[in-house]
Parts: C-alpha cells; structure tokens; sequence
C-alpha cells in the first residue's frame, strides 16, 4: 500500500481530471506514480512538461528507456524498473538489452556509454570526470546530447525518488530488482 495519497480518477477534482484526460489519451491508462505527483497539480504539470519537452530532444526512445533502467536498477525503485522494462519492451527493446540496461550497460556500443555516463551522474551527483565526458564524445554525443542525458537523469531520479519514498503500488507487470 503507497504510503502517499493516489489520488484515484474518482476523488480527482476538475484540474486533476483534466490532466488524467490527457495522461489517458497518451498511455492509455494513467500509472500510479502519476496519482501520487496529482496530490500537487503543480508538480505533475511540472513532471509532465519535463516528460514531454525531454522526448522532443535528439536521444532516441530505446536510448531513454535504456537509461531509465539503468537508473532505475542502480537507485533500487522497484516500480521503475517495472514500468521502464514494459515501456522498453514497446519501444523494442528485448530482454537481453534489457537486463544488459539494468546492469548499467548496453549491448548497443553507443548507447553503453550513455547509460555508463549517466549512472556515473547519478551516482556521483553530476560530478562526473573530464575523462567520463570525453568518453561520451568520443562515443558520438554532442553537447546537446550530454544534456539531454543529464535531463533524462534528474527526470529518472526524481521519478525513482518518488516511487521508492511513496511505495506506490506496481501497476505494470512486476519485476524484481536484481539486488532482490
């Protein structure tokens, strides 16, 4: 049981409402962690406007997928291991790649380091080396592209902050961390 308020579809008020309406209409559903940021509409707008700006970037979807999993395995939130191996699986990521993500690693080259950079960012809290940046260039990614991932990773850990501290509910196929 979360140990936040989910704000249900039927408690909603018109603001919530109106940003599950449009949740729904993306995803289809609308997940729990999304219930738990609805207690303050500001900071689903907020999340959701992140969410969406970050996705127009130059990272392609499997490389965001890819990052949310390493992310979400190194930073033990079990509910966004759950939701990015469902996510990933749709934008085709099989279940090797999947795990190799979740391990911190990639069986694309590329996308290997971008997932290494960026759980060194979180693990180091952005104080990454000249050597972890080199790296990345020398991988193919530009300024853009760097911060993008450091976008994708402050996105992820707020996300995996929030599921870990409110213990939502796992509405996706549940996966266990590999830690378990």
């Amino acid at each position: 049981m979360s140990r936040i308020n989910l704000v249900t579809e039927t408690a909603a008020n018109a603001e919530q409402t109106e940003l599950y309406g449009a949740i729904h209409d993306q995803l289809g559903m609308v997940p729990n962690f999304l219930k738990i940021f609805a207690n303050s509409p500001a900071a689903l707008r907020a999340f959701l406007g992140l969410h969406s700006i970050a996705g127009e970037g130059s990272l392609d979807a499997q490389t965001r997928e890819r990052i949310a999993l390493g992310l979400a395995e190194q930073n033990a939130c079990e509910y966004c291991v759950s939701a990015h191996t469902a996510i990933g699986r749709k934008a085709g990521l099989s279940s090797a790649e999947i795990e190799a993500n979740r391990a911190g690693s990639s069986q694309d080259a590329k996308a290997a380091i971008a997932v290494k950079f960026a759980r060194s960012l979180a693990e180091h809290n952005g104080a990454v080396t000249t050597a972890d940046l080199i790296e990345v260039r020398n991988a193919g990614y530009d300024d853009a592209d760097i911060v993008e991932i450091i976008t994708h990773v402050g996105m992820n850990v707020l996300t995996n902050i929030l599921g870990k501290a409110s213990r939502v509910e796992i509405d996706f196929p549940k996966v266990e961390l590999q830690s378990a």
